[in-house]
């Protein structure tokens, strides 16, 4: 077959492989075309169209790679008009992404953000890209259970409905919360677990409703030390690269766990709730990283890991797909519900790590709410009493 037949037939197959996949660049197809036209007009020797072969089989190779990266995509056309969402972490990354796409489809979005300044810039961004104004920003921070508390208290007096809430935001990072806590347990599960709880109620009454949580593939690395958990020593506080790996993963087998088990208390309610992997994500996540790392991790992230528009997707399947309410409480991957480890379905395990958290030390509840005259003892009388009334108390 000649040169040119060949290229004829790469270029119709990228074609069609672009029209199955709108969202890929075909951008890719100019690219074969000037690699011909640069290489025909340097090699005027024989090897010349052997090479421009190869480059065009490795360009086809590479092009069909990205497509399989990218994975599966959210199929659900549902309108979300009348309902409110809230995501977490949404100022960057697979959050944004995530709150562009469920706006867009008409939903009310709460954009739940540590930092005013970058969470009102990226109301603007959310608003231009979904063309929908129904965007606003609310202030949260996950590693302070104050301002958990006082997230929720000021949502569920402004707004009236909550129909969808996603559990977003992570870091990859050392640290302390403000409760003194190790920042990626915090943030990642802790804080997500206390918002939750304190939303709860609000979500029974907009049924039916969903709770999605955002883990990672890397929670089948994770375990469970309850000795640590119980006596606080680290509570997830790390200091080496290895360390922080770990506690990472830890925090994400804890989401797994408290889906696993949420689902149990939810039944019956027509509140569902899924836990998810979105994918390796070139996204912010890595922004903590030590400069080094990030340089060697950039071209790696480039050819390898998704967009944030394709880490979305996994998490609006869980958000808005109809028929996946009796897949309450399952881990999710790649738009799919996934088999997950026997430690991550553990029902003893999850139990006790509900329980765990409601038995935190006392230096970690003073900004609970206080329970009514009826409901019991008073906060610091300790374990029957929070064991009795969470979530009111963490």
């Amino acid at each position: 077959m000649s040169l040119q037949k060949q290229l004829v037939l790469l270029i119709r197959l990228l074609q069609q492989v672009g029209h199955c996949n709108p969202g890929i660049d075909t951008g890719i197809l100019l690219i074969v075309l000037l690699v011909h036209f640069c290489l025909c007009c340097i090699f005027t020797f024989e090897m010349a169209e052997e090479i421009l072969l190869i480059a065009g089989v490795a360009i086809a190779v590479l092009f069909i790679f990205r497509i399989y990266v990218r994975g599966a995509q959210c199929k659900s056309k549902a309108k979300l008009h009348g309902k409110t969402v809230i995501v977490t972490g949404s100022n960057t990354g697979i959050g944004r992404e995530t709150a562009v796409d469920l706006a867009r489809r008409g939903a009310r979005v709460i954009l739940a953000c540590r930092s005013q300044v970058r969470g009102e810039v990226a109301v603007a961004i959310v608003q231009r890209e979904s063309g929908s104004k129904n965007v606003v920003f609310m202030q949260l921070d996950l590693a302070s259970l104050k301002s958990v508390r006082s997230f929720a208290e000021t949502f569920l007096k402004t707004e009236r409905r909550l129909d969808i809430l996603i559990n977003n935001a992570g870091v990859y990072m050392q640290g302390t919360t403000d409760d003194g806590l190790g920042l990626m347990f915090g943030v990642n599960h802790l804080g997500h677990f206390l918002l939750t709880n304190l939303l709860l109620d609000r979500l029974k009454e907009c049924v039916p409703s969903r709770i999605v949580t955002v883990s990672s593939y890397l929670h089948n690395y994770g375990n469970l030390d309850f000795d640590t958990l119980r006596t606080h020593k680290e509570f997830g506080v790390g200091e080496s690269p290895g360390s922080v790996f770990w506690i990472y993963a830890h925090s994400k087998l804890c989401n797994v766990l408290f889906t696993h088990e949420l689902a149990k208390k939810l039944q019956g309610t027509n509140v569902t709730c899924y836990s998810l992997h979105p994918g390796a994500v070139n996204s912010d996540l890595s922004r903590n990283l030590n400069k080094m790392s990030r340089r060697l991790l950039k071209p790696i992230a480039a050819l390898f890991f998704k967009d944030v528009e394709a880490g979305a997707q996994t998490t609006l399947h869980c958000a808005v797909q109809e028929g996946i309410e009796s897949l309450s409480g399952r881990y999710f991957s790649n738009c799919a519900v996934q088999k997950v480890k026997a430690k991550a379905q553990d029902d003893a395990v999850a139990k006790k790590l509900w329980e765990i958290k409601t038995h935190c030390p006392i230096q970690f509840l003073h900004f609970a709410v206080e329970p009514k005259e009826s409901s019991g003892p008073n906060i610091r009388s300790t374990g029957h009493f929070l064991a009795n009334n969470y979530p009111q108390c963490v």
